[in-house]
């Protein structure tokens, strides 16, 4: 039997204060080894450094809005944790304690939800869904160094395009027709084969390129006007010779 001053001792040991904890969290020792702390209603924004030895945490009415990532991976000792009646704001930086809740589901007396946004409040924060945060995983695969990179090149490629199409537009294409068959008329093209074959001399600035082509008969009252489209529209000059 413990005496009377012994007693004191003991009660007085069992509810100090931890001073790295602050004055607003209360921590009683729990026989053999463990520690509850208890910072019910105290108006806190967020969670104070716990010890290791930590076995119950009452951290329910306050305003906590959500839990940093990794908090509760050294607490092995963990036997019950309240955090209901805060303000959790479900956004992706609430994945952590959801996957958490998860998988300390008989740990937690008593579930926590949503506060906001709209779109989820008041739902219990271990029934959101993995599709719910499909966007915080896309969003963490774009560093502000990729999107930047990114950025950069899509505005090198724009550039090139309008140089590439300012460079096409003041090109002049001239195409000259060479008649080299004695027998064919000024007034009609014929078709031509084998070696009496069409000659198309093609020019693009200072690059000649000559190749045989099968024409058929091309009506030399059209031809005018087809010249006149092709120079006036297509920058495009062809020449008779």
């Amino acid at each position: 039997m413990l005496s009377g001053a012994g007693l004191a001792l003991l009660l007085l040991w069992a509810t100090i204060t931890i001073p790295s904890l602050g004055q607003a969290c209360l921590c009683t020792s729990l026989p053999p080894t463990g520690l509850r702390v208890n910072c019910t209603s105290r108006d806190l924004a967020a969670l104070p450094p716990l010890p290791s030895d930590t076995t119950e945490l009452l951290m329910q009415d306050n305003g906590l809005t959500t839990v940093p990532s990794g908090l509760f991976d050294g607490l092995a000792g963990l036997q019950r944790v309240s955090l209901s009646g805060n303000l959790f704001h479900c956004d992706c930086g609430i994945e952590y304690l959801r996957n958490w809740l998860l998988r300390n589901k008989a740990v937690v007396s008593q579930e926590p939800t949503c506060s906001s946004p709209t779109s989820v409040a008041q739902k219990a924060i271990s029934e959101l869904t993995d599709d719910y945060f499909t966007q915080c995983a896309l969003r963490g695969c774009y560093s502000s160094t990729y999107v930047i990179v990114m950025g950069l090149l899509l505005c090198c490629l724009v550039v090139l395009l309008v140089w590439s199409l300012r460079l096409a537009k003041n090109c002049t294409f001239t195409l000259h027709i060479e008649q080299n068959h004695p027998v064919l008329h000024a007034d009609s093209f014929s078709p031509l084969r084998g070696r009496h074959a069409r000659m198309l001399s093609v020019s693009a600035d200072r690059h000649l390129c000559t190749e045989d082509l099968e024409r058929s008969p091309v009506n030399m009252e059209l031809l005018p006007q087809v010249l006149d489209v092709l120079h006036k529209k297509h920058n495009i000059k062809i020449k008779v010779i």
